[in-house]
């Protein structure tokens, strides 16, 4: 893991004086070795590099980008649930992650409140109200847990009959696949009655590896759906070819594209944003190359909507 901004640059040949860094301590340089060993050495500008890298762009300040971007905290009245949409709710079990992305909606959330013993109201108020039928566990990430205690947290959930569907977000099986659970992980989820879903993180084709590629693998052998999730990013992926890669690469590794968020305007991500009218051409261009089941659906989060908005052409 490198947890430091000279010891990343000193892997990748690069020198830190001639890139525009800056020290983040709310929000530290956090970088896995497999991720790490994905980007091009000796090259500043490569697209997986630039999502992890602080810079000093962050520290620039904009109106339209806030600390708390997507209403997270409004609708966070029980610790570590989010209840935002009908049928389904979001529980916060972990305050880490494998891998600290520079535009990171949730880097300010209250983590504090990611503790077991705020599970349990948690999970109280699930089996108390039977119009939740999905579970989404993220964090954080929630493939940060020990695994017999991600395992006990299935088991609970397992047990109250109107729930169908435990759906997990997580960066980890493309940052960091030596750390994500299987073993045991794959017994319970096999043995259990719901619906598994595991929605991946991925943002560039040169995410993906031999070793991601054997983990889902394992994953899809367990009856995982497995989907993906990526940010459109200025100087990620912001153009139709790096998409187009990115949906054939995912779906020969078992991984159905399903959404293509907007930017979330976290505070100090301004550098990272593609407007929505370059988004909604990108996704135009990127109609003209892909079959329909590869096509990420282009979305938005806005606070107080009751799903995520689609972007209409």
């Amino acid at each position: 893991m490198y947890k430091s901004i000279s010891e990343l640059c000193a892997f990748l040949n690069l020198d830190p004086a001639q890139l525009n860094l800056e020290n983040a301590p709310n929000f530290p340089i956090k970088v896995p070795r497999h991720f790490a060993s994905q980007i091009e050495k000796s090259n500043p500008d490569d697209p997986l590099l630039r999502q992890v890298l602080p810079t000093t762009h962050e520290s620039i300040l904009h109106t339209d980008f806030s600390n708390d971007p997507v209403g997270d905290l409004a609708s966070n009245s029980t610790p570590s649930l989010i209840h935002k949409y009908y049928g389904r709710v979001l529980l916060v079990i972990s305050p880490r992650c494998d891998i600290h992305c520079r535009y990171c909606f949730r880097q300010n959330f209250p983590y504090q409140q990611a503790k077991k013993n705020n599970w349990q109201v948690a999970l109280q108020e699930i089996a108390n109200n039977t119009t939740i039928e999905e579970v989404i566990l993220s964090g954080g990430d929630p493939f940060t847990l020990a695994e017999n205690t991600l395992n006990d947290l299935i088991e609970k959930i397992t047990k109250i009959p109107h729930v169908t569907t435990i759906r997990f977000h997580s960066r980890t099986p493309i940052a960091a696949p030596d750390k994500s659970p299987n073993q045991s992980f794959i017994q319970v989820i096999k043995s259990s009655r719901l619906n598994i879903v595991l929605v991946v993180h991925c943002n560039h084709p040169n995410e993906l590896s031999n070793e991601t590629l054997l983990l889902m693998q394992q994953y899809k052998d367990a009856n995982i759906t497995l989907l993906n999730q990526c940010v459109l990013l200025k100087g990620v992926n912001d153009n139709t070819h790096t998409l187009a890669q990115l949906s054939k690469a995912l779906f020969s590794q078992g991984i159905l594209p399903y959404y293509c968020h907007l930017l979330d305007k976290v505070s100090g991500s301004q550098h990272f944003e593609v407007k929505k009218h370059q988004a909604q051409i990108i996704i135009q261009e990127l109609r003209k190359q892909l079959p329909g089941y590869l096509m990420p659906q282009l979305v938005e989060e806005i606070t107080g909507e009751p799903y995520k908005t689609p972007i209409s052409f």
